[in-house]
């Protein structure tokens, strides 16, 4: 019987990979200092919070998810004590979401063990060729974003 399997991995299943490497990296980091209850799917809400606060609603537009998901996330968290939802000033019907100070001691954390991997990767594969995978990750980006004016860049919370 002919093996079927493709002679490369597409490009989509080898981020993804990587990716997963990257977030174990990340999220040990996190449990070791004491926010073992983080999980993948409030990293959006990190990597969008703003000091000024945000809205559920953009933060869905920014992350690519949906309304539903984007909800459950920040609930989750308010009950865990990283965010907290105030009323927003310029629109009595909208709350806002903003970091407490539990919150805001994920970002360091999750920022000093992505520039480890970054550097370990590095040693790995040579800096040159990671700059160069960064370079062409973000040219790509840009190309897809399509030069849209989105203000709404995520902050790097991981790295960088």
């Amino acid at each position: 019987m002919e093996n079927d399997a493709p002679a490369q991995l597409s490009l989509g299943l080898l981020l993804r990979l990587v990716h997963q490497h990257y977030a174990q990296d990340v999220d040990a980091a996190l449990e070791e200092a004491g926010f073992a209850d983080i999980r993948p799917s409030h990293s959006n809400v990190f990597t969008f919070a703003r000091p000024e606060g945000i809205q559920v609603s953009e933060l869905t537009r920014l992350a690519h998810v949906r309304k539903q998901t984007m909800t459950q996330a920040v609930e989750e968290l308010e009950r865990l004590g990283y965010v907290e939802r105030r009323p927003d000033p310029s629109d009595r019907r909208a709350r806002l979401v903003f970091l407490t100070e539990r919150g805001n001691g994920v970002r360091p954390v999750a920022m000093a063990a992505g520039r480890l991997v970054d550097r370990r990767w590095s040693n790995m594969a040579g800096s040159e060729e990671i700059e160069a995978i960064r370079q062409a990750l973000q040219g790509l980006l840009d190309k897809l974003r399509g030069g849209d004016g989105d203000a709404g860049e995520p902050v790097d919370r991981a790295g960088g």
